[in-house]
């Protein structure tokens, strides 16, 4: 796939797909501060959705770099700056 924008929603897909959703999280209210811990999202709920994005997007997130993206707001940064490091390579 080519390098695009990740955005939250596509975020949001992503973490549904691959893990599903606590029904006392909406993930649709505000959102992009919010730890994954404090929605719902373990340590293996968050390895199979790092796997997704980088099979999705093909790239390779740092695992550490992943450990300290603990919002959603920091890992679509995260995503974010790999797709434009790919578009400048």
């Amino acid at each position: 796939m080519s390098a695009k924008e990740f955005t939250l929603d596509e975020l949001k897909a992503t973490l549904l797909e691959g893990a599903g959703t606590d029904e006392s999280v909406d993930l649709n209210g505000d959102i992009l501060d919010t730890s994954f811990e404090d929605l719902g999202y373990e340590s293996l709920a968050m390895l199979e959705t790092v796997s997704r994005i980088e099979r999705e997007y093909g790239i390779s997130l740092d695992e550490e770099a992943v450990g300290e993206a603990a919002t959603p707001r920091a890992l679509v940064r995260l995503v974010n700056d790999h797709l434009s490091a790919l578009k400048t390579a």
